[in-house]
């Protein structure tokens, strides 16, 4: 039986939700095509959240790992296409660390790209009305940290899985004390993930079209 493993983020930075997990949360257990999935919240933290990703794709061998977080000012689910191997916190994590220039990985490899079909899955979700973008950069943050620690970890294990990072904006109700801060319902944002973890499930090779930014 295959397994998609999904994770959201706990709330951090002083928000009292955080819209990866509170959509990610609805698929636990849920069926999509032939594969079930398991819903999991990773803390907002440098290293653990890594250590407990980890912990979770040794104990479920998933076929497909979609890690979520929240990214407050963009409009749209951003997939993201590539990850680096360093963190540099503009902000503490949940336990007060804030590294500056530490590598991820100590001797890692400079960058990961997604293994997931990112354009696809984008192309998917636009043609449902849904509003998506490939994202050039996961930022220095914890979902960089993630994005990063779960692609190296798969590289390791070496099974064939696939892992990507797609980042949501904010919530109605958290964009409400946010003036002219983006926002979207949290039925959309399942429905985009839904389409993107179909998409990824269902196509091998990636869309040959643009989704490249100037800036």
């Amino acid at each position: 039986m295959n397994t998609v493993l999904l994770t959201g983020f706990e709330p951090f930075g002083g928000e009292r939700v955080n819209p990866s997990w509170e959509v990610v949360k609805q698929f636990h257990e849920r069926r999509i095509d032939d594969a079930t999935v398991i819903a999991c919240r990773l803390p907002c933290v440098y290293g653990r959240s890594v250590q407990v990703l980890n912990g979770l794709i040794d104990r479920h061998r998933p076929a497909l790992v979609l890690a979520v977080g929240q990214a407050g000012g963009r409009a749209g689910l951003s997939v993201e296409r590539v990850s680096i191997n360093i963190d540099d916190a503009r902000i503490a994590d949940n336990l007060g660390q804030q590294p500056i220039d530490v590598p991820i990985v100590a001797d890692g490899p400079a960058a990961y790209f997604a293994t997931v079909p990112v354009k696809a899955m984008v192309q998917a979700m636009r043609d449902a009305g849904i509003p998506a973008e490939v994202s050039q950069s996961a930022g220095t943050y914890v979902c960089n940290h993630v994005m990063y620690g779960l692609l190296h970890c798969l590289a390791q294990l070496g099974y064939g899985a696939r892992g990507g990072f797609i980042h949501t904006p904010y919530l109605p109700q958290q964009a409400a004390a946010l003036p002219n801060a983006p926002s979207m319902a949290a039925d959309t944002i399942a429905a985009g993930l839904d389409i993107a973890i179909r998409t990824a499930l269902q196509t091998e090779h990636d869309l040959n079209i643009s989704g490249g930014a100037l800036s």
